[in-house]
């Protein structure tokens, strides 16, 4: 299964995501990409477009806002695969804290597929 992790800046948690689930999931292809292009472009992190979210079984993303706007830029096609994960922006790339919340978050969609 392809699954595409979506947060603000590609920096911090669906980074970490990526990296730290496709290690504990290796059935599993993993990718990230963030919603806000100006600081995806100044970072040089990966900002959201339409052949990702086709690409993707299963779209995770961390805020109800990355949804939002998903739906309104990018088109309501996507809404059936999104998942919310409810994950706030208070995370550094790889806390341990995200990890475990992230292992919590994302099992029941991994594990069963």
């Amino acid at each position: 299964m392809h699954i595409l992790f979506v947060c603000s800046a590609n920096k911090d948690r669906s980074k970490t995501a990526e990296i730290f689930l496709s290690e504990q999931y290796p059935q599993h292809t993993f990718i990230s990409a963030g919603t806000n292009q100006k600081i995806c472009m100044q970072l040089g992190t990966e900002f959201i477009n339409n052949e990702l979210l086709n690409e993707a079984d299963l779209i995770l993303v961390m805020e109800q806002k990355h949804f939002k706007f998903i739906k309104e830029k990018l088109g309501t096609a996507y809404t059936a695969k999104m998942k919310v994960l409810g994950i706030q922006d208070i995370y550094d790339f790889g806390d341990a804290g995200l990890k475990e919340l992230l292992l919590e978050k994302t099992k029941q969609y991994l594990q069963e597929r």
